[in-house]
């Protein structure tokens, strides 16, 4: 994994209000992406799966946060960690991370 990578995914963590790291088959990523269209349509998705460098980024994302499974969230900066840690926070919650 280039540091070009770990540069990349930290701007996105820094710049976009809402960020999930997802892959299209997974269970609990398809739990996080229905929540997060209720409460923040605009959230930046990220399909691992489909991109070419989705397991270099997957492994920025390991280097980063120590979590290697997706989904991998975060509002704001704040990483927020995968699909049971969003559930577990409530809509209100989120709304109020989101701002």
């Amino acid at each position: 994994m280039s540091q070009q990578t770990i540069s990349q995914v930290e701007e996105l963590i820094k710049t976009k209000p809402v960020f999930v790291a997802s892959k299209t088959y997974c269970p609990y990523c398809s739990a996080t992406k229905k929540l997060m269209k209720e409460i923040y349509p605009e959230a930046y998705i990220l399909e691992l799966d489909t991109m070419e460098e989705g397991s270099e980024i997957q492994d920025a994302l390991a280097k980063i946060t120590g979590q290697r499974t997706v989904p991998n969230v975060f509002i704001n900066g704040k990483h927020i960690g995968g699909n049971s840690d969003l559930q577990s926070l409530g809509k209100e919650k989120i709304k109020k991370l989101i701002g």
